[in-house]
């Protein structure tokens, strides 16, 4: 790839403007430019990248990162930074690459979002200067995980240091689109996430004050 600027620029635009971006990013998946070269390959890797399928019946990383992608494009405008809204959504499971392994039988991905923030950095910095706009996107992919930790109230769970990082109406937002990116959702299964959704940011207010 002679020109990384044309790509990121491809991929912004198709990430702000289409109602659909992952045709796109599907139709350059197995170009050898985007497997090959940094720091593309580090998305192009997670398309052998296994899920556990009793909650990924979708299958690999990548085929839910491109629902979540289509997700995301109906809800940006809710985001109080569409752009940023829409790199997150790309890059919100980067870290499950080098962080999946089988244990015990099942296919884990521990730690991808503490991974993935640090990840999704350095593939911003190769285009981008601002570092607030890089800290959004970060942000983002760190703290994506936490509806799910506070409402299992599993032991990950860490509202104070994500409310002092993030507004947490993005994490909810976000969270939506990860959750509604796991294969066909059937109406009531859509309630229920925004339910859900209503329910973490009604734990998570008592720490504003």
């Amino acid at each position: 790839m002679d020109n990384k600027q044309t790509y990121f620029k491809e991929m912004e635009e198709h990430l702000m403007e289409d109602h659909k971006p992952s045709d796109y990013f599907n139709s350059i998946k197995e170009k050898t430019e985007f497997k090959n070269t940094f720091p593309f390959k580090m998305l192009a890797d997670l398309v052998n990248t296994p899920q556990n399928e009793k909650y990924h019946p979708e299958g690999s990383v990548w085929n839910h990162t491109m629902l979540v992608l289509d997700e995301a494009a109906k809800r940006k405008t809710d985001s109080e930074d569409p752009k940023a809204f829409m790199w997150s959504a790309l890059l919100h499971d980067i870290g499950k690459a080098p962080t999946t392994k089988l244990r015990k039988g099942r296919i884990t991905s521990y730690d991808h979002d503490k991974v993935g923030e640090d990840m999704a950095a350095n593939f911003l910095k190769e285009y981008y200067k601002d570092r607030e706009f890089i800290d959004k996107v970060s942000a983002i992919v760190r703290w994506h995980m936490q509806p799910l930790f506070v409402l299992k109230e599993l032991p990950f769970a860490d509202i104070k240091s994500m409310v002092k990082d993030i507004d947490i109406e993005e994490v909810a937002l976000f969270s939506l689109c990860d959750r509604l990116g796991r294969g066909g959702k059937l109406d009531n299964e859509i309630e229920k996430e925004k339910e859900n959704n209503e329910k973490f940011l009604r734990r998570c207010k008592k720490y504003l004050n």
